[in-house]
């Protein structure tokens, strides 16, 4: 079994004994481990579960029509599932799939009030605002905890290959002393993070990687995988009422997600309409753009007009970058072989795009907005963050570079009011001036 850092956001949120407990709504991707590891908790902290899947089962909809009062659903579940035990006070409550049924959403309202039964929910588009106009009853206000649950990152994937934590452990007392980590682990930790940035974090790739050792079958897992989530761009062709404008907004979908390797190649990875067809106009594919973001399939990251704290209100909006949440799957999207080149140092033009990506993947994981910095004199930022309470620049060398906008930057404070840079290579734990370098297999630390 796969270990999880969502556990402990688990076990946190059941012994939130002071405060009225809300119900425990759990978003992210499909493929990512959602049902596994509530089960898996639902196995080790309580004597009932009762689990419905709304996508497996829809015949269980039925139990959430008419009246939403705890009892009358209840008395339909026993009715439809003979062997479930709803004892209060011991009893997890699991809606999985729960975009699939939006009466259950609206339930968990009722059952929160009721109190005598915790309820976790599941769901791969819950993300998706808008786009489905079937019936339901709204959704539950105030009785919801959203967590999102993303897949593995650096240090779980460490875990999962058996990486000791005192060996993950030393590298976060590196950090802190700012003194070089060891060449031995230094060196493994460059062969894993490039295994990583090849895998990626989904746990059913994860888990065929650490088996077999074998990268031809993990790229056909992503393939597939990445077949799926286009079979998903079409799940709202019957959830309006036109379904020509619905095959209209399907078609952009497409082509903006077809589009993320050719718009990552170029020098200036600025996101640009006229890559996918250059006599349509940028409103043609915003909403398709959100699409994708609301479902948690790639990240927005939004050039800034100036440095400033806070950085969401220097955004441009119609100016930004995106970006796979997955690595795995944006190095699958390139082609087969290119995993390959990664892990023997023959990264191409795609050298940049790759390791912006994992960074921003990082990031995203964080629950970190995404910036970046360019002036059309050229003075470019990779991204910039908030770090110890002000404005710092992250630079990502693919190989060895010099930073020229970042020394531009720091040596005119008077302008910028920035004297912080993070610059993340394939080199070790050094300071020089301002510019602090680390290996790229710490961006996970970033935010401690």
């Amino acid at each position: 079994m796969l270990k999880r850092k969502i556990m402990q956001t688990l076990r946190e949120w059941k012994s939130n004994v002071g405060t009225k407990k809300k119900a425990l709504v759990i978003k992210g991707l499909r493929q990512i481990g959602k049902t596994f590891i509530v089960r898996q908790f639902a196995k080790e902290n309580y004597e009932n579960e009762i689990y419905i899947n709304f996508k497996m089962d829809e015949n269980l909809k039925e139990a959430f029509e008419g009246s939403l009062a705890v009892d009358v659903i209840l008395l339909n579940l026993t009715a439809m599932m003979p062997g479930i035990k709803p004892v209060p006070g011991k009893t997890l409550i699991i809606f999985d799939e729960i975009q699939e049924c939006a009466n259950a959403r609206a339930s968990i309202k009722f059952f929160v009030e009721d109190g005598r039964y915790d309820i976790i929910a599941t769901g791969s588009l819950l993300g998706i605002k808008g786009y489905n106009r079937k019936k339901g009853k709204g959704v539950p206000t105030g009785s919801e905890r959203i967590v999102y649950m993303n897949p593995l990152d650096f240090e779980e994937f460490l875990w999962a290959k058996g990486v000791s934590q005192n060996a993950i452990d030393s590298m976060r007392d590196s950090l802190t002393a700012r003194t070089p980590i060891p060449k031995a682990i230094h060196e493994s930790m460059l062969r894993y993070f490039k295994e990583y940035i090849c895998v990626g974090g989904l746990p059913e790739v994860v888990n065929i990687f650490l088996s077999t050792n074998d990268m031809n079958r993990v790229y056909e897992e992503q393939r597939d995988i990445l077949e799926e989530y286009r079979d998903d761009f079409g799940k709202h062709l019957d959830a309006n009422e036109n379904e020509e404008v619905d095959r209209y907004l399907l078609a952009r979908i497409e082509e903006v997600f077809n589009s993320i390797p050719s718009q990552l190649a170029k020098e200036n990875k600025k996101f640009q309409y006229s890559k996918m067809n250059a006599k349509r106009r940028s409103e043609d594919y915003r909403e398709a753009i959100q699409w994708l973001v609301d479902a948690g399939i790639v990240s927005q990251c939004f050039n800034l007009s100036n440095l400033e704290l806070p950085l969401e209100g220097n955004k441009i909006d119609d100016i930004f970058k995106l970006y796979m949440r997955d690595s795995g799957l944006f190095v699958a999207m390139l082609e087969k072989g290119a995993a390959g080149d990664i892990l023997s140092g023959k990264l191409g033009i795609y050298k940049g795009a790759i390791f912006e990506n994992i960074v921003a993947d990082a990031f995203s994981k964080m629950g970190r907005k995404l910036y970046y910095y360019r002036k059309d004199s050229g003075m470019e930022i990779d991204f910039v963050t908030r770090r110890n309470g002000e404005t710092c620049l992250i630079e990502v060398k693919a190989t060895t570079g010099y930073a020229k906008s970042a020394k531009e930057i720091l040596g005119h404070y008077d302008i910028y009011k920035v004297r912080q840079c993070v610059k993340l290579g394939e080199y070790n734990i050094g300071e020089n001036g301002n510019i602090l370098t680390l290996p790229y297999y710490l961006a996970f630390l970033l935010e401690e």
